[in-house]
């Protein structure tokens, strides 16, 4: 079995608060883009799931995400673990605010559910994926969608107008507990439009969704980091995007274009600041 994992794009992305169980309720449009990993699934009847990857520092095994989707599975099924190997090619930047480790899983889920005939719905295939990350039952589903609570809450919305995205991961990694510890300590000073922007969609208008992109952990960064996220977001500005932000806990930056030259353009212009620049389109 071969099926893509798609990457996702925060489009907005609002904390309200934080929750007894430490957890933080959540407001975002997630998006999903091509940008993907491929993974090939082969039953091999020893009782065993085996992960490998072409990244050597990612973990095999139970350990990885898509090893957990596949006992999750399983488990809903009343069954007992099926021999399985799971070969990631990943093209997804890890640790860059894409949902790639939850997009795998969410990809391991749907091929299994294929391969047995479709037992589950995609709904109860996300419910199952929400055992084992926040982030997988929007990565099951894909799209448009309003995702709130943990991200496990989703409504479909309209699609966004087809368009280009230009994505960049800068050289450095953002520690996610750290943000959340940082925007628990301040007072925002700006949240996203989240309502006008489903709007947005509603009427079909792709730059009405553009400048309503907006991130509230672009505020808590540190000093060093937000700098180098607010270049490159000005980098897209200044080729052509409609719009650009910062995706999930980061550090991925993206911007929208609705043309495809100054999308290209401006892929060639980031891919001088990171070898990590992709160029893609909405799904």
């Amino acid at each position: 079995m071969e099926v893509q994992a798609f990457a996702k794009l925060n489009l907005t992305l609002d904390v309200l608060s934080k929750r007894p169980d430490g957890y933080h309720d959540l407001r975002m449009i997630m998006q999903s883009v091509t940008l993907a990993d491929r993974l090939t699934l082969e039953e091999t009847g020893a009782g065993e799931v085996r992960v490998r990857t072409d990244l050597h520092f990612l973990p095999t095994g139970e350990k990885n995400l898509a090893a957990q989707a596949a006992l999750r599975y399983w488990q809903a099924r009343g069954e007992g673990p099926r021999g399985l190997d799971i070969a990631i090619q990943k093209r997804i930047p890890v640790c860059a605010g894409m949902g790639g480790g939850s997009s795998d899983a969410a990809a391991v889920l749907r091929a299994l559910n294929d391969r047995d005939g479709a037992p589950f719905s995609r709904e109860e295939l996300a419910r199952i994926g929400e055992q084992v990350g926040a982030d997988v039952p929007y990565c099951v589903l894909g799209g448009t969608a309003l995702a709130e609570g943990k991200g496990e809450a989703l409504t479909p919305l309209p699609d966004l107008p087809r368009c280009w995205a230009v994505v960049c991961k800068p050289e450095f990694s953002i520690s996610t507990p750290e943000l959340f510890a940082r925007i628990d300590s301040v007072r925002l000073r700006r949240r996203p439009d989240t309502r006008g922007a489903v709007e947005a969609l509603e009427a079909g208008d792709l730059v009405g969704v553009a400048r309503r992109l907006y991130n509230v952990f672009e505020d808590v960064l540190p000093d060093r980091q937000r700098a180098r996220v607010f270049d490159l977001k000005n980098l897209l500005i200044g080729c052509g995007a409609l719009g650009a932000s910062m995706s999930g806990t980061g550090p991925t930056v993206f911007g929208l274009f609705d043309r495809e030259d100054p999308a290209r353009e401006a892929h060639d212009r980031l891919s001088q600041e990171s070898r990590e620049t992709f160029l893609c389109q909405t799904v």
